[in-house]
């Protein structure tokens, strides 16, 4: 941004839409505050540069950090009086590379997540309350509490950090979203969202700071909750009449659930955005839900939301499951009890403890479910390894050949009772 575009480009409703701000407040702040200063048509319209328009995000990004708006034009009138670019340091804060008086959100994100470990929530919340006066909001959601998130995670999963840890921490990230939540200013935009986690997931945060992003982008978003069903859902969209609906999924289990939730969107001619962290880590699984995908980036989910609203055609065809894939959902569902009983039987020597064997029963069943459902059982690929790391690591203390016997028994077990593509796809396991 070192060499802003001011050619008079764009007029006031392009603007507006960009922005979110208001017609009247765009003329208030150029009256009072002599910013922007638009250039004058031939007819007396006003027309904005691209420098105008940063400028005004930089404004409002102020506003989000508390500032009044006079309070940020005399920030920005400072910092031009002094030969330095507002916009030059806005592109550096949004990319997470500031550095204040040696402490950096990196640095902050380090504390905050050792203050969840320790169960200390008034140092955790001392922790974000620093962070947010150091940082822009927008920077302290992603790079302090999602990567936050995503470290806690990570060392739940590899067996260093409990499960009650990473509930905590997850709570913690939670209520700061549901805080900035009740002080998103009011919507400027035309049409409602609705948002919603799909049936069964409970991973809230992505859902929520999506929610956050839209709201601060001037939209009258309905934010659901977690695992929301179909039946729920209907009632909802009848009642807000949204112009997009979105939902979310983590996990392959629950991206299976949501297809349910885009057929219900079809029927009703609705159209479905859907993101989460299953269709960054299993990109095939995007070509079986027939909506929008918002892409790998949470940072531009919401331009792609607006992109949806404003397509007005039907979602990309995807591919669907097949009727022998059906008739194997149908046939799995039927057999899959008789299945876990012979693997428990089966291994009942191997020194496996049974909670575990449940456990693995479970999550492998219930992919499979999914698999089957999203008619593609190559998805399951990346979690059999997911399923083979929790089995060894510190939450089931399984021998690190366990897989093996497990796989086996499990075949076996699927090929007694089954036929089609679950036992095919076991035997090329």
């Amino acid at each position: 941004m070192s060499n802003p575009d001011t050619t008079p480009t764009f007029n006031l409703k392009a603007v507006v839409q960009e922005t979110g701000i208001k017609p009247d407040t765009l003329r208030a702040w150029e009256r009072r505050y002599g910013l922007p200063q638009p250039q004058r048509t031939s007819g007396g319209h006003r027309l904005y540069s691209q420098h105008d328009i940063d400028m005004l995000k930089w404004l409002l990004a102020r506003q989000e950090e508390g500032l009044s708006i006079s309070r940020a034009v005399d920030m920005w009138n400072k910092l031009e009086e002094e030969g330095e670019s507002p916009l030059s340091s806005f592109e550096q804060v949004e990319t997470g590379n500031i550095i204040i008086e040696g402490e950096t959100v990196s640095e902050l994100r380090h504390l905050w997540i050792e203050a969840c470990l320790q169960f200390d929530e008034i140092r955790a919340k001392q922790t974000l309350s620093q962070a947010f006066a150091l940082f822009p909001t927008q920077l302290v959601c992603f790079e302090l509490l999602q990567k936050g998130l995503v470290e806690v995670g990570n060392g739940w999963y590899e067996g260093r950090i409990s499960v009650q840890q990473e509930h905590f921490a997850s709570a913690q990230a939670v209520r700061q979203l549901e805080a900035l939540l009740n002080a998103a200013p009011s919507p400027t935009k035309n049409g409602r969202l609705l948002i919603a986690c799909a049936p069964e997931e409970q991973h809230t945060f992505s859902t929520l700071l999506l929610t956050l992003l839209l709201r601060h982008r001037g939209w009258d978003v309905v934010y659901l909750g977690a695992n929301v069903p179909v039946d729920r859902l209907e009632t909802a969209v009848d009642t807000v009449q949204p112009v997009v609906l979105i939902v979310t999924a983590q996990t392959l289990y629950t991206a299976g659930k949501l297809l349910a939730v885009a057929t219900f969107a079809q029927e009703k001619g609705l159209p479905l955005a859907f993101g989460g962290g299953v269709f960054t880590a299993i990109p095939e699984t995007v070509k079986h839900i027939p909506g929008y995908f918002l892409g790998n980036d949470l940072h531009t989910a919401p331009q792609s939301v607006e992109q949806v609203v404003n397509l007005g055609r039907p979602s990309p065809a995807v591919a669907l499951a097949t009727a022998d894939y059906l008739q194997a959902l149908d046939q799995f569902i039927s057999s899959r009890a008789a299945i876990d009983a012979q693997v428990i039987v089966a291994l009942a020597d191997v020194g496996i403890p049974l909670q575990y064997l449940k456990n693995a029963n479970r999550d492998l069943g219930d992919n499979i479910i999914a698999a089957l459902t999203l008619g593609d059982m190559g998805l399951l690929a990346a979690n059999i390894e997911w399923i083979q790391g929790l089995l060894v690591n510190f939450h089931y203390r399984m021998p690190e050949d366990a897989m093996t016997p497990y796989l086996k028994a499990y075949k076996q077990a699927a090929q007694k009772h089954l036929t089609g593509p679950v036992s095919e796809w076991l035997a090329r396991v």
